[in-house]
């Protein structure tokens, strides 16, 4: 496997939350002597700067989520950072681009120094954009996108009712909506 690295002195070891049993807030423990993770072909090794927080994480930590990793796991679904390494078969990314990401349930979170992501997980973040904002975008916009367009069909000129406009999701339904000329009516 062919890897390309922004820096040949890379420790072996990185900090890490890790969680070792399901439970409330105190599980989650910060460890620092975690390995970091070796990437596949089709990952990017993201250097993580920020890491974003979401309702389903707090799912998953406690043991109410209905896919949950193995233990012991590192929490965060989001984040963003810079690209540190890339598996042989990443070509649309170099080391030392600035990244926002997500995974999917699994042993490696944003929650760590450094996260292997799927190579369609991970997303160019814009000059303009914060790395704290970068972490907060995947899962809410692309989950209000999903609601809005592709299940609910929205069009500009509807009118949309977002219940719940104040969490992550809700406020990025009315920030896309709002933007398509939609009229938003929120709780």
């Amino acid at each position: 496997m062919s890897l390309m690295s922004r820096s040949s002195t890379i420790t072996a070891m990185m900090r890490a939350i890790r969680v070792h049993k399901f439970g409330g807030s105190e599980v989650m423990q910060l460890e620092t002597s975690v390995p970091i993770p070796v990437i596949t072909e089709d990952q990017v090794l993201v250097s993580v700067r920020c890491s974003g927080v979401n309702p389903v994480d707090t799912y998953v930590r406690s043991g109410n989520y209905s896919k949950l990793p193995v233990l012991p796991y590192t929490p965060g679904k989001d984040g963003s950072g810079v690209v540190e390494k890339l598996g042989a078969a990443v070509n649309n990314f170099k080391v030392g681009d600035r990244v926002m990401m997500m995974t999917q349930t699994g042993q490696h979170g944003s929650l760590a120094e450094f996260m292997p992501v799927d190579k369609h997980n991970v997303f160019p973040l814009h000059e303009n954009l914060s790395f704290a904002a970068g972490a907060a975008v995947p899962i809410p916009y692309f989950t209000a996108y999903r609601a809005l367009y592709l299940k609910g069909g929205a069009k500009p000129g509807h009118r949309v009712l977002v219940h719940g406009a104040t969490g992550g999701v809700g406020q990025a339904v009315v920030q896309l909506a709002a933007s398509a000329g939609m009229t938003v009516v929120a709780t």
